[in-house]
């Protein structure tokens, strides 16, 4: 029997992280499950409630679906907490398959109606939890996966990448990780190693339903053809597994098209591409200046 792949979802306590994680789970993958909470009540919803989920709810979780969750309390703008995470990757499995960048600052206005200035500035903060964490877990997973030649870098993005989306912070955040996938594709080409980054459509998650009753108007209809998050890790899984890999590397890719191309759907069904709407990835660009 084939020894279970391993995955690493920052992040992950709850929301898409956590769906994500559940979703490897569906596949077998041996998960290891990140984020800050230990016990509930920190997070807390847009109407002020306490989010459910911790680390380890989560890695039960995908324990139950058939594969091995493993919780590790870690704080992503940590630099010496996400260096111990792999050192524990390295030293209890030798690999690693798949890293889905996840973690991410949300801050309580992030869905306020204001200008960027009108908010906290701690708002900023997605840019060092969010982008410059992506890109530390990241260097470790290189060295790892580099190694073993093999192995997929994977960040989630949205298409607030390309249009207005919850202030110019989150979009910077967003774009930023996009660039990240592209240039590491350069540096990880001939490695086995690909790097990707995927836009999400709107997901079912705790902050979303109380987002859709915070401000019906706004998200009732965004969210009538929302996927479920487990549908993303399905699709990083099949990228990884596909023939095409080494051209999808350095890609941003929207979640609903490659999942049509790929065969995988969301509970049996497909989802909607929100190009026409929101926007565009940016194309692969094949000049490389050193």
């Amino acid at each position: 029997m084939a020894e279970a792949r391993v995955a690493l979802v920052t992040g992950a306590s709850r929301g898409a992280g956590a769906g994500i994680a559940r979703g490897l789970g569906e596949l077998g993958y041996t998960v290891y499950v990140t984020g800050r909470t230990l016990s509930p009540g920190a997070a807390k919803g847009w109407d002020g409630s306490i989010l459910p989920g911790t680390v380890a709810e989560t890695a039960a979780q995908v324990t139950a679906l058939g594969g091995y969750g493993i919780p590790i309390i870690c704080d992503h703008g940590n630099d010496e907490q996400v260096a111990q995470l792999f050192d524990t990757i390295r030293v209890d499995h030798g690999r690693l398959d798949l890293l889905v960048n996840n973690a991410s600052y949300m801050h309580h206005q992030l869905i306020e109606k204001k200008p960027f200035w009108e908010k906290e500035l701690n708002a900023q903060l997605i840019l060092d939890v969010g982008l410059r964490s992506a890109y530390v877990a990241s260097w470790h997973a290189a060295r790892l996966m580099t190694e073993q030649k093999s192995g997929l870098i994977g960040f989630v993005s949205s298409f607030g990448a390309d249009c207005y989306m919850h202030g110019p912070a989150y979009g910077a955040q967003k774009a930023g990780l996009d660039k990240l996938a592209h240039d590491m594709a350069f540096d990880l080409k001939d490695s086995g190693v690909i790097s990707v980054s995927l836009w999400l459509g709107p997901q079912i998650t705790e902050r979303s339903e109380i987002a859709r009753q915070t401000n019906p108007e706004q998200y009732q209809e965004f969210m009538a053809n929302a996927e479920n998050p487990e549908f993303s890790a399905h699709i990083f899984d099949a990228i990884d597994r596909s023939t095409e890999r080494e051209t999808l590397s350095g890609q941003t890719l929207i979640g609903a098209e490659i999942a049509k191309t790929l065969g995988i759907k969301d509970r049996g069904h497909d989802r909607p591409s929100y190009r026409e709407t929101l926007g565009t990835p940016r194309k692969k660009n094949t000049t490389a200046v050193y």
